[in-house]
């Protein structure tokens, strides 16, 4: 499993508006500039974002993006799930109908589930609330 740069910078974006909440909309040019991401490469994540309710947007003077939500309402898993999809560790354990032939013999698909497991719930108890306020803890690597 590797986290894209789709899904690093959508935690990013999350993150900003969360920072610079002030109920106001905030340009996708003045995220781009903070996080120094290309404005064309974020109108790709936020479109992702908004699309998928986490985002509310609008056009026009006075335009741009805020938080559909509060902070403490977005986990981390919920945001990389909408940008990343899956995040299975192995082929076999993403939602298709071909599941791999061996499943009833295979020796390792217990340890795989159980390790995709414990990701999802590790990423589910983290909010955007928690990276912006550093609760993280200190064992804890936010990639």
């Amino acid at each position: 499993m590797k986290i894209s740069t789709k899904g690093r910078y959508a935690l990013r974006v999350m993150i900003d508006l969360a920072e610079h909440n002030t109920g106001e909309y905030i340009p996708l040019m003045d995220i781009a500039r903070r996080q120094d991401i290309s404005e064309k490469y974020l109108e790709a994540i936020v479109a992702t974002l908004s699309k998928n309710d986490f985002l509310i947007s609008l056009r026009g003077k006075g335009g741009g993006y805020k938080l559909a939500r509060n902070p403490e309402d977005y986990s981390v898993l919920s945001i990389l799930l909408v940008t990343e999809g899956s995040l299975a560790p192995v082929a076999c354990l993403e939602k298709k109908p071909n599941r791999c032939p061996k499943v009833a013999e295979c020796k390792t698909l217990q340890m795989w589930e159980d390790f995709e497991k414990l990701v999802n719930d590790y990423f589910s108890n983290i909010t955007i609330a928690d990276l912006v306020n550093s609760n993280v803890g200190i064992d804890s690597y936010i990639i």
